[in-house]
């Protein structure tokens, strides 16, 4: 069964904005990227100077698909977080459901800090997310039953 395309209104991107603001804040961190789980940017907040987010948002989702791969050959079903730490800067990635939650940051933070802010931003956005879903939904729907009122005669007589 095909996936309900997805609608992102105005509000609700403005109140994903908001989270990864704060949390962008909370973490000391150079940015917070929402990413879908193709590769696809949704959202940012930050220092994106020279970062290529299209290509780091498609990275991280490959990363997590690599990471879900390798996860199932030791028989665990996902790892929730994946962490890379670097000599100046490290990125946190956390797995929410379809989305992924990635920060980016240096010797300003720390990674136990990084963990518990988000944490609290990844419940807040799963609930964003599932309201998004949940307005998709009910904009196909409400799609779908107007357009199965127009019947072929219907259409027949507006080209007649």
């Amino acid at each position: 069964m095909a996936e309900t395309p997805v609608v992102l209104h105005e509000h609700q991107f403005i109140k994903l904005k908001s989270v990864l603001a704060r949390t962008c804040v909370e973490c000391a961190a150079r940015v917070v990227l929402l990413v879908d789980r193709d590769g696809h940017p949704i959202a940012f907040h930050g220092d994106i100077a020279d970062l290529d987010t299209t290509s780091f948002s498609s990275l991280a989702a490959g990363n997590v698909a690599a990471t879900t791969s390798m996860a199932k050959l030791i028989g665990e079903n996902v790892f929730p977080a994946v962490v890379h730490e670097g000599e100046r800067e490290s990125i946190f990635i956390s797995v929410i459901g379809r989305s992924l939650l990635v920060v980016v940051f240096d010797e300003r933070s720390t990674l136990s800090l990084v963990k518990i802010r988000t944490k609290k931003a990844s419940y807040e956005v799963a609930s964003i997310l599932e309201e998004i879903a949940r307005d998709s939904e009910t904009q196909r729907q409400s799609e779908t039953s107007f357009f199965s009122e127009i019947t072929d005669d219907d259409i027949d007589s507006l080209f007649s």
